[in-house]
């Protein structure tokens, strides 16, 4: 746990984010191991909104905390979400200006502070709220805590949290933790959970990919061997 008090959090945040190399290769869409992890990760996503019944997105909403450079809702667009029932929050303002770039005029783009800003968005509003590898970036507990909690309040009963994030440390990486099914539970104690593990362990992803791409999806058949957890959390 972080010893600085939540309010402090996103400064904290901030600070992990600029040790991290902009354009880093590992977080490169043109490396195949990213490309294959994306990609698996787009088909589960898929299967999973065909299993809840959801075929048309259309009028679906969703905010995405963490939006980054607006690439997951850009993929989100072209499953079917409409741009103006899309919104994302962003701590960075750079990746906000990146998104801003990428993405429709009408979606809805927020900088700054997720927890002060989904506060004061509208409550049971949103079908979706998403989060891709964001908690796993924080590392107080209390943050972590009020931030889903705020969340839950904006989903609307019948939808849910979509989650994907990490459940296992980084011993290379100490300004990250994993985050696993059961602080997920603790989280979310009022939802009801289904998740899958999905992608490739990093690290084997890079050095299986070398040899060529196709290893991903083999070495991917082992469970023990995935990362990361897909789910979908029910109000």
């Amino acid at each position: 746990m972080s010893s600085n008090p939540s309010l402090f959090e996103p400064d904290a945040v901030r600070e992990r984010f600029a040790r991290r190399a902009v354009g880093e290769w590992r977080y490169n869409p043109l490396n195949p191991a990213v490309l294959a992890a994306m990609q698996e990760r787009q088909r589960a996503l898929t299967a999973l909104f065909r299993e809840l019944g959801w075929l048309d997105l259309s009028d679906r909403r969703l905010l995405e905390v963490g939006c980054g450079g607006g690439w997951n809702l850009l993929d989100l667009l072209r499953l079917g979400f409409r741009p103006e029932n899309l919104a994302g929050i962003e701590l960075q303002e750079e990746r906000v200006e990146t998104a801003r770039s990428h993405l429709p005029g009408s979606v809805q783009l927020h900088a700054g502070d997720a927890l002060a800003i989904a506060d004061t968005l509208p409550a049971e509003h949103y079908d979706i709220v998403m989060q891709a590898t964001v908690f796993s970036s924080l590392l107080d507990d209390g943050f972590q805590e009020r931030l889903a909690a705020v969340m839950w309040r904006r989903v609307k009963p019948g939808g849910g949290i979509l989650w994907y994030d990490f459940t296992v440390n980084n011993p290379g990486n100490r300004d990250v933790r994993g985050v696993p099914l059961k602080r997920v539970r603790e989280l979310f104690p009022e939802g009801r959970i289904r998740a899958r593990r999905v992608t490739l362990a990093p690290p084997l992803a890079r050095r299986a990919v070398r040899l060529h791409p196709a290893l991903y999806g083999v070495l991917n058949t082992v469970p023990l061997l995935r990362t990361h957890i897909l789910a979908w959390i029910q109000k």
